[in-house]
C-alpha cells in the first residue's frame, strides 16, 4: 500500500486561526497533524508515504523532519487545485501496489485507518451518513455506488458527507493516471483531483464506503480543530 497525502494548500477559511502555517501543520494536542498521520501510517506498516508540498513547505518539511517520506511539490499551488498537486506526484504512483489518497488536513486515527485498509473493493470513496445534515461536500449513493456529488445537493439528494480519503486496487492505476493526464491536458487543472474520479464514474461504478461509528476531521473552519482537540483528549 503506497499513500499520497495531498498538502500543498494554504486552508484559506481557516488561516486567520493558523498565523500564516499551512494547515496540516495546526498542533491537534501536542504533536502536528500531518505528522500525526504519517507517523500512524507507519505504526501500521506503510513505509511509503509521498507528501506534495506547496504553500510555506518548507514549514511542512520541518515538521516531518527525521520521518521517511517521499516529496512531491506543486509550484503552481496558488493558481491550481489538488488535481495538479496528484499530477505533479504521478511519479508516486505505480501499477505494483494499491493507492490511498488523502487530503492533508484530514485526522484520522487507528480504529479508521485499519477499516480504510479492510476495504477491497477499487475505487472506493469514505463516507460519514452520520454527519449529512452538516455536510460540507455531500454524496448521494445508491447501493454503495456513487451518483451524486457536491457542496449544493440538499435534502433527500444527501447519504452522506466525503470524508477526503479514497483507495484503489493496483489494477485502477493505469486507468486514474490516463484520465487525470487527460484532465491535465485539458487545462482542467483547478478542480479537485477527486473529479478525476466523479468523471470515471460515468462508465464504471465508483464505491463508497460509510465509516459511520469512527472519528474523522478535516481541518476547515475553527468547529473542526476543536473536535480534534476534544477528541484526543478523551483518549488521555
Amino acid at each position: 500500500m503506497k499513500v499520497l497525502i495531498l498538502a500543498a494548500g494554504r486552508g484559506t477559511r481557516i488561516s486567520r486561526y493558523l498565523s500564516g502555517m499551512p494547515k496540516c501543520t495546526v498542533d491537534i494536542g501536542g504533536e502536528r497533524l500531518i505528522r500525526h498521520t504519517v507517523r500512524l501510517l507507519q505504526k501500521y506498516e506503510i513505509r511509503d508515504v509521498g507528501i506534495v508540498l506547496g504553500y510555506r513547505q518548507e514549514a511542512v518539511r520541518e515538521v516531518l523532519a527525521g520521518l521517511d517520506v517521499t516529496y512531491y511539490v506543486n509550484p503552481f499551488y496558488d493558481v491550481t487545485n489538488s488535481i495538479a498537486s496528484a499530477w505533479f506526484a504521478r511519479d508516486f504512483f505505480n501499477a505494483q501496489q494499491d493507492m490511498m489518497i488523502m487530503n492533508g488536513d484530514v485526522y484520522i486515527d487507528g480504529d479508521l485507518l485499519e477499516e480504510l485498509l479492510a476495504e477491497t473493493r477499487s475505487p472506493v470513496m469514505f463516507s460519514d451518513e452520520t454527519r449529512k445534515e452538516t455536510a460540507d461536500y455531500k454524496f448521494y449513493y445508491e447501493n454503495e455506488v456513487l451518483i451524486k456529488y457536491g457542496k449544493e445537493l440538499e435534502g433527500d439528494d444527501i447519504t452522506g458527507e466525503y470524508i477526503g480519503i479514497a483507495r484503489f486496487n493496483r489494477t485502477f492505476v493505469p486507468e486514474f493516471l490516463t484520465k487525470m493526464d487527460e484532465m491535465i491536458a485539458n487545462q482542467q487543472h483547478s478542480v479537485w483531483w477527486e473529479n478525476v474520479l466523479y468523471e470515471l464514474s460515468a462508465r464504471r461504478d465508483i464505491y463508497v464506503r460509510d465509516i459511520r461509528g469512527r472519528f474523522w476531521a478535516e481541518v476547515d473552519y475553527i468547529e473542526d480543530y476543536e473536535r480534534i482537540l476534544e477528541h484526543r483528549k478523551s483518549d488521555f
